[in-house]
């Protein structure tokens, strides 16, 4: 089962607490579902790195995003007469997508639990699936029981039903939580852990792809998973037509032809791992070297405003701006896309993934730079302004002519530094579902079932990119004569 969003929930409920959400509150009434049928489209959020219930595969030479939760989704539209549109967000961003309404419901392979009942409501359930042990080959006869992993390493996904009978059931297992199934695999293979707490159909596919593992007849008292579809409270009438499509999916077990149809997709050998997944990382690097070019140009235009902000004699602006240069200083940028993008729609605007990402990206930027302006301004001689002042220029004149080109010349190191660290830290905005390298290196995960050498890939293509980008920066300091 994929974790939890408690963190992130509770971001939001602060988020809440400032800017009063309004939903639907009337039992009888149901603006969603009205909602769905004026604009003939039902906007279902997940992540698709999670085979077989969502992933990504080709169809027809098209990248697609397929699986029996997406099958289960496109039954649902067909129901309710009206087209499926897949919004593909990181797991800890679903739920959050769909109390600010950028999303109608989440079917994502999501259990139901105490936790998350408190902040939506639920369908019928429409998989029940146990949980499996994943084990090297080679040990497949050594585990039969829960007894058997005293002082044995154990890995789970974290805040997950697996972790809990991880914990509870395998008694005095050493528990190992990691985020992905694909890094628990990679550890599993090079025997960090000897076994892995999954649900039987991931285990299963993992059986499927490798030689290297097997499942251990291992069964837990409370192993089973109900999986159902997470939509919003006081949604009555949405609720019943969802649960009238789960309920002919079960009876006519259309489920599992959809199952059978993702496992077909899942094992597609038609292509080299390169040809098949080649495009996925070009595709994550044009929006990489998207989002750190818009963030340090942006970055730069605020953070010259915030830096002359402070440099100013008026208390208020440097007040304003050191405030804002120490709050985002000293709040993770994680925080800060959730804001952004979760924040901007509580206030009733709807932006996109990618433009929010920008935002929080440049905000972020924009403090770090504002220093690195500051300094680079406070680096130029006093007695260049004095010159400037002794000829007719007025403050800003000399601020324009004289002192800023100077300046730039003092901090165009720093700011290729910036351009460098932006570029790094810029897969943050994954978990919203912006697709720059790390995402698009975890739909890779989850598509190939590869645990090591997606990410081997990717650290390649960083180096080349920030190597590349230092030393076209290098060559433009010695042209401006940086140095000199």
């Amino acid at each position: 089962m994929k974790q939890k969003a408690g963190v992130f929930l509770a971001i939001l409920m602060l988020l809440a607490s400032i800017f009063p959400f309004v939903s639907a509150q009337a039992e009888e009434t149901d603006p969603i579902y009205e909602r769905i049928q004026q604009s003939g489209e039902l906007v279902v959020g997940l992540s698709a790195d999670y085979g077989p219930y969502e992933f990504h595969a080709e169809v027809d030479g098209k990248d697609t995003i397929v699986g029996f939760d997406v099958s289960i989704a496109e039954k649902i539209a067909e129901d309710m007469g009206v087209k499926l549109k897949v919004e593909e967000l990181g797991f800890d961003a679903l739920l959050g997508a769909l109390k600010t309404g950028k999303i109608d419901m989440v079917i994502s392979g999501m259990s139901i639990t105490e936790e998350r009942l408190q902040e939506v409501d639920f369908s019928d359930p429409y998989y029940i699936v146990q949980q499996k042990v994943l084990v090297r080959k080679d040990d497949a006869d050594k585990f039969s029981s829960t007894a058997d992993f005293n002082g044995v390493p154990v890995g789970a996904q974290k805040q997950t039903t697996q972790e809990e009978l991880a914990k509870t059931e395998m008694a005095g297992s050493e528990v190992t939580s990691l985020q992905k199934v694909p890094d628990l695999i990679n550890n599993l293979i090079n025997q960090k852990i000897d076994a892995v707490v999954l649900e039987e159909p991931i285990a299963e596919a993992y059986v499927q792809q490798s030689d290297n593992v097997a499942i251990a007849p291992v069964e837990f008292e409370q192993g089973e998973k109900v999986t159902a579809i997470a939509i919003s409270k006081n949604t009555p009438v949405l609720k019943e037509h969802v649960n009238e499509s789960i309920a002919e999916i079960n009876d006519n077990n259309l489920l599992d032809g959809y199952l059978s149809d993702a496992n077909e997709l899942m094992f597609q050998e038609d292509q080299s791992f390169f040809q098949k997944y080649l495009p996925y990382y070009v595709s994550g690097a044009k929006y990489t070297i998207l989002l750190a070019f818009v963030g340090v140009l942006f970055g730069m235009i605020v953070g010259s405003i915030l830096a002359l902000m402070k440099l100013s004699k008026n208390k208020i602006l440097r007040f304003l701006s050191i405030a804002y240069i120490e709050y985002v200083r000293g709040t993770p940028l994680l925080v800060q896309i959730f804001i952004v993008y979760f924040g901007t729609g509580v206030l009733g605007l709807d932006l996109s993934k990618l433009l929010a990402g920008c935002i929080a990206v440049s905000l972020n930027s924009g403090a770090y730079v504002a220093e690195i302006v500051r300094a680079g301004i406070n680096a130029v001689n006093k007695g260049q302004t004095e010159a400037a002042r002794s000829l007719g220029m007025n403050q800003k004149e000399a601020m324009r002519y004289i002192v800023f080109p100077q300046a730039i010349k003092n901090i165009l190191p720093a700011l290729g530094n910036e351009f460098v660290t932006i570029i790094k830290e810029s897969s943050v905005v994954s978990v919203i579902g912006v697709s720059e390298l790390i995402f698009q290196t975890g739909v890779v995960q989850g598509a190939s079932f590869k645990p090591f050498l997606p990410y081997v890939i990717v650290s390649l293509i960083y180096f080349v990119m920030t190597f590349c980008i230092s030393r076209l920066l290098g060559l433009a300091e010695r042209r401006l004569g940086v140095n000199d």
